[in-house]
């Protein structure tokens, strides 16, 4: 099978303006994401896996995420007594798409940074043999870590609040979190396709490559995507009490 080599940017072959746009909202990402860190340590989360989730959600979720976890997600402060609010189902299933978002932007993180540093995971991944274009073998790679990673949160969601054997919390977490993980992939890669095979090439004659501002801009709006592709998904798991509200 011949590979493709198609056409790469890098960052100075992009407008100026995008490369600002794209280095300004990295940036407040970045920004976000460390002051909720800090926050989350001084305000403890009822569930410890979420004081890692918020934060990582911050890195596409920017200052809509903010607002949504000063609203709904922030724990009181330590020593107070004061009550937490009721959450409404809508805001109860955003935040079960978001513990979800944390597992697949760590694992989009892990797959793309990790096909760059070792380029061999690539042909494990099927270059050469399933596929021509890395981007898809590395959007293998993506998923095994995005499905590992989102599951690993699931369970540790899931088993420190019940008395059972680890066998059955990780069996519980694999049916929370599969189709929702799945459908957030779905929107993830569909959005940068989008991107990268059509819009990019047709306006300035090539794909953002991994190593520039450009690709992880738009790896966070593709993750915006994928939240609203699998919002639904967390609603009806919710519903059909196969996902716990959170």
């Amino acid at each position: 099978m011949t590979r493709t080599d198609p056409v790469v940017l890098h960052t100075a072959d992009f407008p100026a303006w995008l490369t600002v746009l794209s280095v300004i909202s990295l940036t407040v990402a970045i920004a976000l994401a460390g002051w909720t860190a800090v926050d989350v340590v001084r305000r403890p989360q009822r569930m410890r896996v979420m004081a890692v989730v918020w934060p990582v959600a911050m890195l596409f979720g920017g200052v809509l995420w903010l607002w949504l976890y000063l609203r709904w997600g922030r724990a009181t402060p330590r020593g107070s007594d004061q009550a937490q609010r009721d959450v409404p189902l809508r805001i109860s299933v955003a935040k079960g798409a978001n513990h979800c978002g944390a597992g697949c932007t760590l694992g989009d993180l892990v797959g793309e940074l990790g096909v760059v540093a070792v380029p061999g995971l690539a042909t494990v991944a099927g270059l050469g043999t399933l596929f021509t274009d890395e981007m898809y073998a590395r959007w293998v790679v993506d998923f095994a870590a995005a499905y590992l990673i989102g599951i690993a949160f699931q369970y540790f969601a899931i088993a420190p609040m019940v008395d059972q054997p680890a066998g059955r919390s990780l069996w519980q977490a694999i049916k929370a979190d599969t189709l929702s993980i799945t459908s957030w992939q779905v929107g993830m890669y569909g959005l940068m396709a989008l991107a990268q095979l059509m819009v990019l090439p047709a306006v300035v004659g090539g794909r953002a490559a991994v190593l520039t501002p450009q690709f992880w801009w738009l790896m966070q709006l593709a993750m915006l995507a994928g939240f609203a592709t699998t919002y639904p998904v967390n609603w009806w798991l919710v519903r059909i009490g196969i996902k716990e509200a959170m």
